[in-house]
């Protein structure tokens, strides 16, 4: 074993930093020069026995695993395979005293990335505070953060999260993290109480983060009557209840529910201002059947919290500011015409008569929160509480063309989809069928749950009674009360360009995705697909994506609808609509004018 130890090579690092902090995304380590040609690479299944074989048993010391690792060939590439292994060895009580101790020595001594990374692995599971320090300032290197911040973890969630939070390279979080740093409890509650917490600067994963790094719990009992620290705290929970970004993280905070009751039984304190109104709906949405619903509470606990917010909602004051007239922010139109329509919602669902019941949920457009057709199951959110990827579809991929209705025949029906594609982290999926009087949802897909070495378990079949199931599917599809107008009327577009598909055909253009604008919920987003020779048969090429954009106007939906239909069939949507997909090449080809820089 030779060269300078990652640790000591990490301590050097940070002293040199002005700040004593890691640079944003991290130091990364000189590449090491090697004499030779490199070693042929392992396959996938050589290196995870290469591993194995390395791991089990046990190395007696540090430079040993060094001695394997460089015989067997296993290389910095390894590292998620590395800590996968670690992961699953088994550790039975007479050896955990000896893992201990090689994985503090292969922290502090390993001189190589993938013995370090062991030694993190064996912390992870057996570390204890001794280690913090170590682990800490081994978070510092880009090559090895990952592992060290797991290792973090399982021993000092909220220095995991510190350091988590140091690697961001959003400007904003510097200040905070700087204070953190320092320790400085002072600064650390004026950084945290003028943070930016816009959703599309911060997401579920790093409020979570923020609560645990900042002690956000114990700020709010520290400060019981700081306002500004409650308003903010009700904005972080916000965030982390997303299902946007998948709830398993917020539900292992162990102050969930501690924290949930302390905003919500604070709420009155706050004023009653619209940015208030809609944090503290967003959370009654969540309570009602959303991640609010699968934190551990006493019995009776969710129920009273809901209520004790829908009581001070509906007071005068706080009704007030959803109503407070047109306003130059076109935001905060959107926001108040979204409180109005959903102010209630939470507090006044339907009485379902059997095990299912449907509601669809639509969050706040400022924050663009999904429309989400959530399916609980004896009051459980089925799709947060087994799929922590993203939301439930849409209304009009499971309601508005009848997919969950159950028929003589099987069929697959896919509930949800990860926020970053299928092909990325997977959906969720199950088999419905109707089996006599009962209707069985079974035959569950989904993808592997975050974490090394963790199965999936497989869900169990649930069965429900046929008539209340029916009867609940079709109330669901019948109501619209959680929509509004140019919702309508992109749906009667929809239904209507779906039914006579031949005018399009006319233009040689396909409908593709119809709703309303991510930006503007008042305004309607038609998506056409040209290509050439369609109507008659013979595509030309691959589509381009077309888009017409057709504001809400006062006016009826359905009465915009036929007129929107009408225009579609009468006149070529080549000379109102705009590129919005395809390629530059396939663009310019039919004479468009390619929209993008790049």
């Amino acid at each position: 074993m030779s060269g300078l130890p990652l640790y000591d090579h990490a301590l050097r690092l940070l002293r040199e930093s002005p700040d004593g902090l890691p640079p944003r995304r991290g130091h990364t380590l000189p590449r090491p020069s090697e004499a030779g040609p490199p070693p042929p690479a392992l396959s996938r299944e050589d290196a995870a026995a290469a591993v194995r074989s390395a791991l089990d048993p046990l190395p007696p010391d540090s430079a040993t695993l060094h001695r394997r690792f460089a015989e067997l060939g296993v290389r910095d590439r390894h590292r998620t395979l590395i800590r996968r292994v670690v992961a699953e060895l088994p550790l039975p009580d007479e050896r955990r005293d000896a893992a201990r101790s090689l994985g503090r020595r292969l922290a502090r001594t390993g001189t190589a990335v993938p013995p370090v990374i062991a030694g993190l692995a064996l912390l992870a599971r057996v570390g204890d505070p001794e280690d913090v320090p170590c682990l800490a300032a081994l978070g510092a290197l880009r090559e090895v953060r990952a592992p060290a911040v797991q290792a973090l973890e399982a021993i000092d969630p909220r220095r995991a999260a510190v350091l988590t939070l140091s690697h961001d390279d959003r400007p904003e979080l510097r200040p905070l993290v700087t204070a953190l740093s320092r320790d400085d409890r002072t600064d650390v509650l004026a950084r945290l109480e003028v943070l930016p917490t816009a959703a599309d600067f911060i997401d579920g994963a790093t409020a979570h983060r923020i609560a645990q790094a900042t002690g956000l719990l114990d700020l709010l009992r520290q400060h019981p009557t700081r306002t500004a620290l409650l308003g903010q705290a009700g904005r972080l929970l916000v965030r982390m209840v997303s299902s946007h970004d998948g709830s398993t993280e917020f539900l292992a905070q162990g102050d969930s529910p501690a924290l949930y009751e302390t905003v919500v039984t604070r709420a009155g304190l706050l004023p009653p201002t619209l940015d208030h109104h809609a944090t503290l709906l967003s959370l009654a949405l969540d309570l009602s059947s959303g991640t609010g619903v699968l934190l551990d509470r006493p019995a009776g606990r969710r129920a009273a919290l809901l209520a004790s917010l829908g009581r001070l909602l509906a007071e005068p004051r706080w009704a007030a500011a959803a109503d407070a007239g047109p306003d130059d922010d076109p935001r905060r139109r959107m926001r108040a015409r979204w409180i109005r329509r959903t102010g209630r919602r939470p507090f006044l669902l339907p009485a379902a008569t059997g095990r299912l019941r449907i509601e669809v949920v639509a969050g706040d457009p400022v924050d663009r929160e999904p429309i989400e057709t959530r399916v609980l199951v004896d009051g459980r959110p089925l799709v947060a509480a087994v799929f922590p990827h993203g939301p439930a579809h849409r209304p009009e991929f499971l309601l508005e063309n009848g997919s969950l209705r159950a028929g003589p025949q099987p069929h697959d029906v896919q509930l949800a989809e990860a926020a970053c594609t299928e092909g990325c982290c997977g959906a969720l999926s199950v088999t419905i069928r109707r089996e006599g009087d009962q209707v069985v949802w079974e035959n569950w897909r989904r993808p592997p749950l975050p974490g090394l070495g963790r199965s999936t378990p497989p869900l169990p079949a649930e069965r429900f009674d046929a008539a209340a199931y029916d009867a609940e599917i079709a109330r669901a599809e019948a109501d619209r009360s959680w929509s509004w107008p140019a919702l309508e009327l992109a749906r009667l577009i929809r239904e209507g360009l779906t039914a006579r598909p031949e005018p399009l055909r006319r233009w040689d253009m396909d409908r593709g995705w119809i709703s309303t604008a991510p930006q503007d919920p008042d305004t309607v987003e038609v998506h056409l697909w040209y290509t050439p020779g369609l109507g008659s048969g013979a595509p030309d090429g691959h589509p381009l994506v077309l888009r017409w954009s057709v504001p809400d106007d006062g006016t009826s939906p359905e009465s915009q609808a036929e007129a929107a239909l009408r225009r579609l069939a009468e006149e070529d949507p080549r000379a109102y609509t705009q590129v919005s997909g395809g390629t530059r090449e396939r663009a310019e080809e039919l004479g468009f004018t390619w929209p993008y820089n790049t």
